[in-house]
């Protein structure tokens, strides 16, 4: 069976060497992991690095809009936004992305033309992921055919949680193949996963099955993104560099609204995978309400004045 690993290829031949390379993993230090993460939070930074910061997140940020009262206009004002989220100052940074459905690719695409950003779309039956493979492989194809340049999936939570990791990896398989051209995230929901054991299993999966990032959550759960779920999946992916080559990025989503929760996630990037991801080619923040944070104290650090909300458009 193809795999994006080739060194790994024997891992992944049948459901029981799977199973194995998956167990065979090194277990979790909850304790360690979790102190690990607090510390990295502490640490401080001088006023030009988090211009840089500031800067270097507001570029990062998948400017998302996933609701069931989405309209075009709503898309449109986005993917505006996404291009200047200051208009006041244009030199503020573009957006990565605008992450939308994929009936609303269509349009977002078409706002977002000669832009640079990226129209990402989540797909395969987003976000609970329950439906039959076929529906989901068209979820996929009507995406990439709207013009979405990356496709955020879902995995079988059920089928991972069941054992079924064979089923979970074909399923990545599948939903690559039909990407195309279109890089791959693949979404773990770490909320229902229980344990750093399973997140850490699932992000090998993954990996070994072709996704171009891995995602933390969908944002539509009461646990999503932290520090220390985010911690061990760039381990992961520092781990399978060092081991194949290979660089898979990496995007916590829900639950970072400031910009003091962003630099902490920044200094993690920097001190557990390193500098190659410090770029939105590689490392992306799937928090749409931490923009206008971020564009606050942006307005702070050149005014010396602290503007507040009214100053920033409302998503």
């Amino acid at each position: 069976m193809p795999t994006s690993a080739p060194a790994f290829s024997d891992a992944t031949a049948s459901d029981s060497a799977l199973r194995r390379f998956l167990f065979g993993l090194p277990g979790v230090d909850a304790v360690g992991l979790e102190a690990r993460a607090a510390s990295l939070g502490t640490r401080s930074i001088k006023t030009t690095a988090k211009a840089y910061a500031i800067d270097l997140a507001i570029s990062m940020i998948d400017l998302t809009t996933l609701e069931g009262a989405d309209t075009p206009g709503k898309v449109r004002a986005l993917a505006a936004k996404a291009v200047h989220p200051d208009p006041t100052d244009r030199t503020t940074p573009r957006t990565a992305a605008v992450c939308v459905y994929p009936d609303m690719a269509a349009t977002a695409a078409a706002a977002l033309a000669g832009s640079g950003v990226k129209v990402a779309s989540v797909a395969t039956a987003f976000p609970a992921g329950r439906a039959a493979l076929d529906i989901k492989l068209a979820d996929v194809r009507d995406a990439v055919a709207a013009g979405a340049d990356e496709i955020d999936m879902v995995i079988d939570r059920g089928a991972f949680l069941s054992g079924r990791f064979m089923k979970v990896y074909e399923e990545i398989l599948a939903v690559k193949a039909e990407c195309g051209t279109a890089r791959l995230k693949v979404i773990f929901e770490t909320g229902e996963l229980s344990t750093y054991d399973n997140i850490r299993r699932a992000s090998w999966l993954g990996m070994l099955a072709g996704a171009d990032f891995i995602k933390t959550s969908t944002g539509k759960v009461a646990t999503n993104a932290t520090p220390a779920n985010t911690l061990l999946m760039l381990e992961a992916v520092r781990d399978f560099r060092a081991q194949t080559g290979v660089q898979i990025g990496v995007k916590p989503a829900g639950s970072i609204r400031t910009t003091k929760d962003a630099v902490k996630f920044l200094v993690l990037v920097n001190e557990t995978a390193g500098e190659d991801w410090l770029d939105n080619h590689w490392f992306r923040f799937g928090a749409s309400s931490l923009l206008n944070d971020l564009l606050m104290q942006r307005q702070k650090l050149s005014t010396g004045r602290y503007s507040g909300p009214d100053y920033v458009t409302v998503d």
